[in-house]
């Protein structure tokens, strides 16, 4: 299988490769790791490669050769990328972008990543982000992060990524990979897809796990996909969606999981912040800071390392302030709460409708992913065009809690009429 096929394969086509014996996990592999070396210099998309990858290709390879249980479908034999801030116990850093979580140790795998080694993934290394998930500082530029520099648009090298699961984004779009995993608190998944030409899937909260992922909100925290296609996002969703204990949330969240799986079709989050990510800080088996407080201190101490006068961090200094039970943060969670039953739920009922659509051109599209976020609702993101400038923005088709099944359709039915997607240009 050339470069060229490579680029606009499919998860389908490459497992179907995979059983006809013209391509390896290996040689897929090392495709990317040419293209990583090739192209993240510019693009910033990548923050750290997983130094066992190539042994993990390896194992896949034999696996798929001695056809052992599940090798020849799924995601098995398939690199994917992991935003930073999800924990992989091995030798990979988990760090949210961050120098004050270097040389961290996280206890063991977050959830989903367990539910990717199983099916057989090769966690190929870790994507840049939006340092601490664009909750350090509303003047840190989206994609921007200490340790990875600053993420680019492959479109549009001068064009805004979006955040913060940008270098989940940015990779896919440049085939530095063909999945990848973000994170969404408030249209950090939908965005960057938009931004960057790829679909990303934004599923109900608690559809899956935020067990081991350093957090913003567990309210409003929720894992994706981020791919090429609706198709291989899907794939990716079936792999990591179900319960799971260390996540309270999927036990209620995991009855709108249909049998079968999907391939057949602001202020409040201050005090959330700072009692999660405490919480997250405090499990670490090491660390270098160990709440809050720690990091503010560590990023002061290392302004010129981490470019801190330029971007500062009012976010995490309002976070710190918080005390967990103030009159104000409670009316905020009040006043959300009806916003989401007397808005969308009420809008969506009334009208008996299937889905929300949006077009995402911003900053026309800015907005619809507050509504499905401090809801917990479910939202995909399709690439939809191309402005003047040869910029993508997407379309977004948002729903109620568990329209999963029906947002797949749609999406999937407005991808393959349009066909609008087309390889990054890399323009100045």
């Amino acid at each position: 299988m050339g470069s060229q096929s490579k680029k606009r394969v499919s998860v389908h086509d490459i497992q179907l490769a995979f059983k006809q014996n013209q391509l390896t996990s290996r040689q897929l592999l090392e495709f990317y790791l040419k293209q990583i070396h090739r192209l993240n210099p510019i693009l910033k998309g990548v923050i750290e490669v997983n130094p066992e990858a190539l042994h993990l290709a390896d194992k896949a390879d034999s696996e798929r050769n001695s056809k052992a249980p599940g090798s020849l479908s799924g995601l098995h034999g398939i690199p994917i990328l992991l935003k930073d801030n999800i924990a992989t116990k091995d030798k990979l850093n988990t760090t949210a972008g961050s120098y004050a979580l270097l040389g961290s140790v996280v206890p063991k795998d977050a959830g989903v990543v367990t539910k990717l080694r199983k099916a057989g993934a090769i966690i190929m290394g870790k994507a840049s982000l939006s340092e601490w998930a664009q909750f350090r500082s509303e003047s840190v530029t989206n994609g921007w992060s200490g340790r990875g520099g600053q993420g680019k648009n492959p479109s549009v090298l001068s064009a805004d990524p979006c955040g913060s699961s940008s270098g989940s984004a940015i990779s896919v779009a440049a085939n530095l990979v063909a999945v990848s995993l973000g994170s969404e608190t408030d249209g950090s998944i939908v965005c960057p897809s938009s931004s960057n030409s790829v679909v990303g899937i934004k599923p109900t909260i608690g559809l899956t796990s935020r067990a081991g992922v350093v957090p913003i909100s567990p309210r409003q925290d929720t894992l994706g996909p981020i791919c090429k296609t609706v198709s291989d996002a899907v794939y990716v969703l079936d792999e990591i969606v179900d319960l799971d204990y260390n996540d309270k949330a999927t036990i209620e969240a995991s009855k709108h999981i249909p049998h079968g799986g999907y391939k057949q079709f602001s202020e409040a989050l201050m005090i959330e912040f700072k009692q999660a990510l405490n919480k997250h800080l405090k499990e670490l088996v090491a660390s270098p800071v160990r709440t809050l407080a720690d990091a503010i201190a560590f990023n002061k101490k290392f302004s010129d390392l981490e470019k801190i006068k330029e971007y500062g961090q009012n976010l995490f200094l309002e976070a710190q302030a918080t005390n967990g039970s103030s009159n104000k943060e409670k009316a905020a969670l009040q006043y959300m709460a009806r916003l989401t039953r007397d808005g969308f739920v009420k809008l969506m009922i009334e009208y008996n409708l299937d889905a929300l659509v949006t077009p995402f051109l911003r900053p026309y599209g800015v907005g619809v992913n507050s509504v499905l976020a401090i809801g917990g609702f479910p939202g995909i993101t399709v690439p939809a065009g191309y402005d003047n400038k040869g910029v993508p923005f997407g379309i977004c088709f948002g729903g109620l809690k568990g329209s999963e099944p029906k947002l797949i359709e749609i999406s999937y039915g407005f991808e393959q009429a349009t066909k609008i997607r087309k390889p990054p240009s890399f323009k100045p």
